[in-house]
């Protein structure tokens, strides 16, 4: 990633952080609709998993100037995909459902740049996650 590219994806969440609560229901109400085979794997409360998943990101938001730290943090949490069933495949749907969640919370301020930016940092992420899960796999057989 660029530093402009990491300077929009800041300011842009600066944007969503504060309706973290709707961009959660967002964003699972699109992965279930467009992915409904996915919903098996979401065994507790859907609330508290939104909460989950904007408090992830926004700790990797706030780490991509300095994603070697985040290199532990993200291991962790592709042994925890692993161990609930997600696979390599989810992660394209996964990308595609949070850049259409980014779009519609941000409205007018998305635009192209801020997307090619939201794509670089969600291919980084989910590339070591499913390096790691490979891992993880290959260490299990």
């Amino acid at each position: 990633m660029t530093n402009r590219q990491i300077q929009l994806v800041k300011e842009s969440w600066n944007y969503v952080a504060p309706i973290s609560d709707v961009a959660a229901d967002l964003f699972y109400n699109r992965l279930f609709e467009v992915a409904p085979g996915v919903r098996p794997l979401f065994k507790g409360d859907i609330r508290q998993q939104g909460h989950k998943l904007m408090g992830m990101l926004s700790m990797i938001v706030s780490k991509l100037d300095s994603l070697e730290t985040l290199l532990d943090e993200i291991k962790k949490l592709a042994q925890r995909h692993n161990k609930y069933g997600a696979h390599p495949a989810h992660y394209q749907v996964v990308g595609e459902c949070l850049i259409w969640t980014l779009t519609k919370g941000l409205g007018e301020k998305w635009n192209k740049e801020l997307e090619e930016s939201w794509i670089a940092a969600y291919s980084i992420l989910s590339g070591a996650m499913i390096t790691n899960q490979k891992l993880e796999t290959e260490v299990v057989l």
